[in-house]
């Protein structure tokens, strides 16, 4: 019994290309009469034939060659992230930096801890800012120190992207088209070397998504060799999947992902149901016959365990400096007493913490009292100028201005005056084709049942669409730094799909072929370009205000 080729390869996909049939390749068409029979007998039954799926290369063999590539590029990303990082050649933190950087130098006098100012100041769980304290310790308090950790992040973001996408298109040409890609991106540029929280929860769930693709693949192979071996076909729920690694990697990295910020819960949840969903798809194409029943059978406890509960013990665990604290806020106080009842705006969350009597338990949902009421003021003059709403982050129309100081003479013409500026900006050539891959890879989730698209929406998904619950709360563009990667993994894919097969049916398309090539290798140079254009103003180097007028395209980025 041969397996499945949606299972013999897990990067299959159910879209036929528009082709022109090439009458030497198809079978010979049967002679209808020869279904034809007397008055009064039965025809014979055939089983319907349904659709023949094309099945895409299977994954790269090029192993030395594709790391090689993931290596050099992920060599430039190095060069791009660490060039310049004291921007602030004074010293000053970026914008929330004044948080962070001195909350980790805190961390670093007090064993892991930030000081006891006996009264709530921390409003993140600690994971992020022990991160950048671990720069501090091997740089001092500086710009440097601070940024380091954030630079690796970045640096690691370009090298995990390259391999997945790799994976997923089984392409090593994608694969590094998605690294350059996300190089010259400036949300990721500027996250980068910041010495802020969200770059650090950015490559905790891309790192979560990639274990989680290789799970589905693993969980393919292991299914196609029971199907060719004949393994398992006495039980009605298929065989048993048997340690999953991959699997239990990603929850150790949602729980990473959580203990940075709490946002990571939604990925939680997204990742979970979407592993469950491809394990049922794989039951399915495998021939068990009720392959929800035997997910819910097989699958569902082992996925809760992986995605579920290892997240809340990773997050938990976080927390391991605050638990051998004896001084920490709040290590010994609960916060969700009646004589602090004032306090909580949440009526709903005083009461819920009430119910345990636990100080972690208090001090997390008093947390979260704090960010579910730091609401946008309803006069505008008091709100925060760099402010936005989550229906600019796609095309990134509101960016934040992160470094302005005053204008000084420029250095090559004393008599000009030059400005510098740090703006928080994704580069155009990315962000503004996003809602043209929305609908894209809509079409080809849903119309084509393509499960990278799907895969790629629900991760960006689960990172953007909880934002719109709660849009009276302040919010920023800065938001959005997670979602960057997955902006580039499908832009890849759309580039994949214009490359198409080298060959359809045997032909090789040699004008279609070029062209394909042509047009990815103008908008990959285009995104460069752009990104190099745009580089004054994502690392505050001095320009003139007539360069600084030619840098800001739209009004909001003014």
């Amino acid at each position: 019994m041969s397996a499945p080729p949606s299972l013999a390869d897990p990067v299959a996909e159910d879209a036929n290309p528009a082709a022109e049939p090439d009458d030497e390749l198809l079978p010979e068409r049967p002679d209808p009469a020869d279904t034809v029979v007397a008055i009064g007998d039965i025809p014979p039954l055939t089983r319907p034939v349904g659709r023949v799926r094309r099945v895409l290369p299977p994954p790269p063999v090029d192993r030395a060659r594709g790391w090689i590539v993931t290596g050099l590029i992920t060599f430039v990303a190095a060069l791009v992230r660490l060039v310049n990082l004291t921007a602030t050649d004074t010293g000053t933190p970026l914008f929330d930096e004044k948080y962070y950087a001195i909350q980790a130098w805190e961390m670093l006098r007090n064993g892991g801890v930030e000081d006891n100012q006996a009264f709530g100041v921390v409003v993140h769980p600690p994971l992020g800012k022990q991160l950048i304290m671990i720069g501090e310790w091997l740089l001092g308090y500086n710009p440097t120190g601070w940024r380091l950790a954030s630079a690796v992040a970045g640096i690691v973001s370009v090298l995990l992207i390259i391999r997945v996408t790799r994976r997923m298109t089984g392409s090593t040409l994608l694969g590094g088209i998605a690294g350059v890609l996300l190089i010259c991106d400036g949300v990721s540029h500027v996250q980068s070397r910041s010495a802020l929280l969200d770059i650090f929860q950015a490559v905790f769930v891309l790192a979560a998504f990639a274990c989680l693709i290789a799970d589905r693949d693993q969980v393919r192979a292991r299914l196609a060799a029971a199907v060719a071996g004949d393994v398992g076909s006495a039980h009605w729920a298929g065989i048993a999947f048997g340690a999953r690694w991959w699997r239990f990697g990603a929850g150790v990295l949602l729980g990473l992902t959580t203990a940075v910020k709490w946002s990571g819960a939604y990925w939680i949840i997204a990742f979970l149901a979407l592993s469950l969903i491809w394990d049922m798809q794989s039951r399915r194409e495998a021939g068990v016959r009720r392959p929800v029943r035997a997910g819910v059978r097989r699958d569902l406890l082992p996925t809760i365990w992986s995605l579920g509960i290892v997240p809340v013990l990773v997050y938990v665990g976080s927390w391991w400096a605050w638990f051998a604290s004896e001084t920490a806020w709040p290590r010994h106080t609960l916060v969700a007493v009646d004589s602090n009842r004032s306090d909580w705006k949440s009526g709903f969350l005083y009461e819920l913490a009430h119910a345990w009597q636990n100080t972690l338990w208090q001090w997390t949902w008093k947390m979260l009292d704090f960010h579910a009421h730091l609401l946008t003021p309803t006069d505008p003059s008091k709100r925060h100028p760099w402010e936005s709403k989550p229906w600019t982050w796609p095309l990134g129309t509101r960016p934040v201005l992160y470094f302005s100081p005053a204008d000084a003479p420029c250095t090559n013409d004393p008599a000009t005056e030059c400005v510098r500026r740090i703006f928080l900006i994704g580069t155009p050539a990315l962000w503004w084709i996003s809602l043209f891959v929305l609908v894209w890879a809509l079409w080809k989730a849903v119309g084509r049942l393509d499960w990278r698209y799907a895969a790629v929406l629900v991760a960006y998904g689960a990172g953007y669409l909880p934002w719109f619950t709660n849009l009276d709360r302040q919010m920023y563009f800065f938001y959005a730094t997670p979602l960057a990667p997955f902006l580039v993994i499908g832009i890849t894919l759309v580039l994949g799909d214009i490359l198409g097969p080298a060959a359809v049916n045997g032909r090789l398309w040699v004008e279609r072929r070029y062209t394909s090539i042509a047009v990815v290798a103008l908008y990959v140079g285009l995104v460069v370009a752009n990104f190099i254009w745009l580089w004054p103003i994502l690392n505050g180097e001095p320009i003139t205000h007539e360069r600084l007028t030619m840098e800001t395209w739209l009004p909001s980025w003014g």
